[in-house]
């Protein structure tokens, strides 16, 4: 698993409207264009399906287990939608895929679309679901590293090209720690090469534990704990999407968030589908852990279990990482934030603090 290829993101296709055709085979006028948006706005109470295309940012895995299932479940159809999912490819270009338009919605981590932000591409964020980040470092009790203090001049393995985020903690707690670049193998943590490694709550620490660890022999020290709190799965478009479809996206975002609340109240089936799905890619499949990691999605999706799942971007945890990309030279300026974040809701109904779906 490259966790270069698996930040790098993501990619966006407007798809033409739904053209409106006459017996006389023409072309509405421009002036006929909101017509036209009344007339699309129309076709799910018609009965009609929009097609809609979704590119996850990483490969097939629990991780997406509620787009997959909401699409095999007729939930998007129900919606008014018919939902291609892109499969996605390390190869993929997807700063290139964006400005080609090559999906109607793109899930991103929000450092990346930060950037790409920055970088020109309109891109708006209408519902953002991971409610804290599931990165950590992670140490062995043995090590004796029981605090961020304690890992003063130790060695930290990092995912190449990954660093922001440790960089800040380190110098947050102004300790020297030398960053050992790598690609996704623990093999330097297990065989005691460095002392600490980063991993995801739902995916490398699984996989740490099942290399022969106990729980209690570990030591977890998350970010979102330490003032960074990095979120994750946003739900993106282009903010032409928002301006011209805001029913469609209103449409995709109800659906997606009923899918993912299927799946986690029915985990078999959305894990025994997820793992067909990586057969007939001829991945590797291995039902304990696409359990972890829907159990562990559950937890970062879900602020509050009695509140449903998040859907708020709060204003904060995007200044608290646009300010540390500008302080790291990664991007020119800070975004606004009412530019950055339109959500699928009206702001005139909602406020930013109360923005929430509960069912």
């Amino acid at each position: 698993m490259n966790r270069l290829n698996r930040i790098l993101f993501h990619t966006l296709l407007i798809f033409p409207f739904l053209l409106i055709t006459f017996a006389c085979d023409q072309q509405p006028a421009p002036k006929e264009k909101s017509v036209m948006k009344e007339r699309e706005a129309d076709v799910y109470h018609s009965g009609s399906l929009r097609k809609v295309t979704l590119l996850p940012y990483w490969i097939t895995t629990a991780q997406f287990a509620g787009y997959y299932l909401g699409k095999d479940k007729g939930i998007f159809q129900k919606h008014g939608i018919d939902l291609e999912i892109i499969t996605f490819q390390p190869t993929m270009q997807t700063d290139h895929l964006i400005r080609d338009q090559r999906a109607d919605f793109f899930l991103l981590w929000l450092v990346n679309a930060i950037e790409l932000k920055d970088s020109g591409l309109d891109i708006v964020n209408i519902a953002q679901l991971s409610s804290r980040s599931s990165l950590l470092l992670l140490t062995k009790k043995s090590s004796g590293i029981e605090t961020i203090a304690d890992m003063d001049g130790k060695r930290a393995a990092i995912w190449s090209g990954y660093e922001l985020q440790p960089r800040a903690l380190f110098r947050k707690h102004h300790v020297d720690v030398k960053i050992i670049p790598i690609g996704s193998s623990n093999n330097l943590f297990l065989t005691d090469g460095v002392e600490i490694i980063n991993a995801s709550w739902f995916d490398e620490y699984h996989t740490i534990l099942n290399s022969g660890y106990n729980e209690d022999e570990l030591e977890t020290f998350f970010f979102s704990d330490h003032g960074l709190n990095f979120l994750e799965d946003g739900i993106y478009c282009l903010k032409s999407t928002r301006e011209e479809n805001p029913d469609l996206c209103r449409r995709f975002v109800e659906a997606s968030l009923e899918s993912w609340e299927y799946a986690f109240k029915h985990p078999e089936e959305a894990i025994m589908l997820v793992l067909l799905k990586q057969r007939e890619q001829n991945m590797p499949a291995n039902f304990v852990h696409q359990r972890w990691m829907l159990e562990r999605y559950r937890d970062l999706y879900y602020a509050d279990p009695e509140s449903g799942i998040n859907t708020v971007l709060p204003e904060s945890a995007f200044q608290t990482i646009a300010k540390i990309l500008l302080e790291a030279g990664l991007i020119g300026e800070i975004p606004s934030f009412k530019e950055f974040y339109i959500p699928f809701q009206s702001l005139e109904t909602k406020s930013l603090d109360s923005l929430t779906i509960s069912r």
